[in-house]
């Protein structure tokens, strides 16, 4: 297990992103010009790792450290190649479960799914590279440190992932409440990958497009929706139900 990490200064940032270490963040100065700079941000931009552009004053208050404009935070896990692991586990398993997480930004909320990935049998967790919570030592403590045990990989959008996998055989599922179609009336027993979307807007509109089914959890309340992590688990448990008869 490595600890979270936090690199300053643009060089070392830079010689990090070269040795491929997982890094989740990276805050830039606002202003900041330069070689380097220039440098560092067409790095960014050819990986695709999440930056923020911010005061000097948020930098200060990061580190004591002298960090030049330039703050990264490393990840304690090291993430997967995503077609990799996706062929890794269809030439295993019959019937693999995946679950992409469409913008999950709240690290609590992450790391409950985590911990309910991992005791429903999911395969692999699928996230973008940008726009998603990072793992921090609140989604370790939240995960039970689940998210040692089931792995996640990067993908640059969604949607290249929704498309990757059903060209993969995998029949991909998102659960919205924009629909009319109840969890309870598909199947999930062959090969699946459930797509939940973002605690703001759900799953966003593009992808609701192309997966092959959408499905929404029944409410009987007044209240219009649930937490994502415990709309998650409702969605993975009727999987094992299915799959336990």
């Amino acid at each position: 297990m490595k600890k979270n990490t936090q690199i300053y200064g643009i060089r070392a940032v830079i010689e990090a992103i070269h040795a491929n270490e997982a890094i989740d963040k990276i805050f830039i100065q606002k202003g900041l010009r330069g070689d380097l700079s220039r440098e560092l941000e067409g790095l960014i931009r050819k990986k695709g790792i999440s930056a923020s552009y911010v005061p000097v004053e948020k930098l200060n208050r990061l580190t004591k450290n002298n960090h030049q404009g330039v703050i990264a935070n490393s990840s304690p896990i090291s993430f997967h190649d995503f077609e990799q692991l996706v062929e890794t586990i269809s030439s295993t398993k019959e019937h693999p479960l995946f679950l992409l997480l469409d913008g999950i930004s709240d690290v609590r909320n992450f790391g409950a799914i985590i911990r309910t990935a991992e005791c429903t049998g999911v395969d692999a967790i699928i996230i973008p590279k940008t726009g998603s919570a990072p793992v921090t030592a609140d989604t370790i403590k939240t995960s039970a440190g689940a998210v040692f045990k089931v792995p996640i990989a990067k993908t640059t959008h969604i949607k290249d992932a929704v498309f990757y996998l059903q060209s993969s055989g995998v029949y991909v599922v998102a659960a919205s409440e924009k629909t009319t179609d109840s969890i309870y009336n598909i199947s999930f027993k062959g090969a699946t990958a459930i797509v939940m979307g973002s605690e703001d807007v759900g799953v966003t509109a593009g992808v609701l497009k192309i997966v092959d089914a959408v499905v929404k959890i029944p409410l009987l309340g007044s209240i219009s929706s649930l937490n994502v992590s415990v709309a998650c688990g409702i969605c993975l448990y009727e999987v094992v139900r299915q799959r336990q008869h």
